[in-house]
């Protein structure tokens, strides 16, 4: 039977059916993170992104690990980016490169960073000189 033969296309197709999931890829793309800070980048609430992750940890694409009360994911089948690269090509879009931004992320690694970068006296953003 023909639908047999493309089974594991179809699964593929499937798997990045869903935006939330092509965001969280995305997302990953630069390497590991965690689910707070997920959170932070794409606006879904905790539960949402689980249930998202979950599909992508079952089909093998993702991994989890933890780290005390954190939970950090990372793509450990590179190749989906070449599947997604080549969607991007097709439809003429590109990769979204997601980042933190000056919102707090409740995270220890980012709490750590903030404390560093404040006894440092480094600010995230410059600051505006009086005019």
């Amino acid at each position: 039977m023909i639908k047999n033969q493309y089974n594991s296309q179809i699964q593929v197709m499937k798997l990045l059916s869903h935006p939330a999931r092509l965001a969280i890829l995305e997302v990953l793309r630069n390497g590991e993170e965690c689910v707070c800070h997920m959170e932070t980048i794409l606006g879904y609430r905790q539960a949402y992104l689980s249930q998202q992750l979950a599909v992508l940890r079952e089909a093998e694409v993702i991994q989890d690990r933890r780290d005390g009360w954190n939970i950090f994911y990372k793509v450990i089948q590179p190749d989906i980016y070449k599947v997604l690269d080549a969607i991007h090509t097709y439809t003429g879009g590109s990769s979204v490169l997601y980042h933190l931004t000056d919102e707090a992320c409740p995270c220890p690694r980012c709490n750590v960073e903030r404390s560093e970068t404040e006894a440092y006296g480094i600010q995230s953003k410059p600051a505006m000189e009086d005019q």
